[in-house]
C-alpha cells in the first residue's frame, strides 16, 4: 500500500490532520462479542471498509470461542490485507475471572494478527475515548455517535463495533502524531 501523506480537513484552508495511507484491523476483544473493524485513510480521510461483531454463543466452550475469534480475524486479514492491527490495552476489572477471559480473547486476537505478520499496537481505553470524543470519560453511546459522525456512516454501529472503529481511528491519528514526534500507541 502507498504510504504517502494525505490531508484530511474539515475546512479546506485549515488542515487538521495529515493521515498516512494505511489500512488498520482494529479489535475490541471479548469472548462472546468482539468488535472488529477495518479502517483506512487511503482517500484523504478516514473511512470504514468493514465493521461488525464476532458473536459466540453462550453454548460454546471458551476454547471454541477463542478458535472462532482467531479464525474470523484471519479471514478478515486475508480479505482486506491490513497493514497493521490495533487493539485496546488491558483494562482494569474487579473480577480475576473476567480478567482471565478478556486476556484469553485478546490473546486469540493478537495470535491472528501475529500469525499474519501484522505489527500490533495497543491503546488505553481513555486514550481511545479522548481521541474519538474529546474526553477520556466518554460513554459508549457518545463513542458510537462520534464514530458515526467522523466516518460519515448512515447508521450508528453497535457498541462493540463502534469501539473497534474508535480504536482504528485512534491508531490512524496516533501514527501521524508519532511522525511529528508525539508519543503514539505501544507496539507489542
Amino acid at each position: 500500500m502507498n504510504h504517502a501523506l494525505i490531508d484530511s480537513t474539515l475546512n479546506e484552508r485549515l488542515p487538521i490532520l495529515r493521515l498516512r495511507a494505511m489500512r488498520v484491523l482494529a479489535i475490541d476483544a471479548s469472548l462472546r462479542s468482539s468488535g472488529v473493524a477495518i479502517v483506512d485513510a487511503n482517500n484523504g480521510k478516514p473511512r470504514a471498509l468493514y465493521f461488525g461483531i464476532i458473536h459466540n454463543a453462550r453454548s460454546l466452550r471458551s476454547s471454541s470461542c477463542l478458535v472462532a475469534i482467531r479464525d474470523r480475524l484471519a479471514e478478515l486479514i486475508h480479505e482486506h490485507a491490513p497493514d497493521c492491527c490495533a487493539l485496546e490495552s488491558v483494562i482494569y476489572v474487579q473480577s480475576y475471572k473476567t480478567a482471565i477471559i478478556l486476556g484469553a480473547a485478546r490473546g486469540a486476537a493478537i495470535l491472528a494478527a501475529a500469525e499474519n505478520g501484522l505489527p500490533i499496537f495497543e491503546y488505553a481505553p481513555n486514550r481511545i475515548k479522548q481521541a474519538t470524543v474529546g474526553t477520556g470519560a466518554a460513554g459508549k453511546n457518545q463513542v458510537a455517535f462520534m464514530v458515526r459522525a467522523l466516518l460519515g456512516l448512515t447508521e450508528t454501529p453497535a457498541a462493540d463495533a463502534a469501539d473497534a472503529l474508535a480504536i482504528g481511528l485512534t491508531h490512524l491519528r496516533s501514527q501521524e502524531a508519532a511522525r511529528l514526534g508525539v508519543s503514539s500507541g505501544v507496539r507489542i
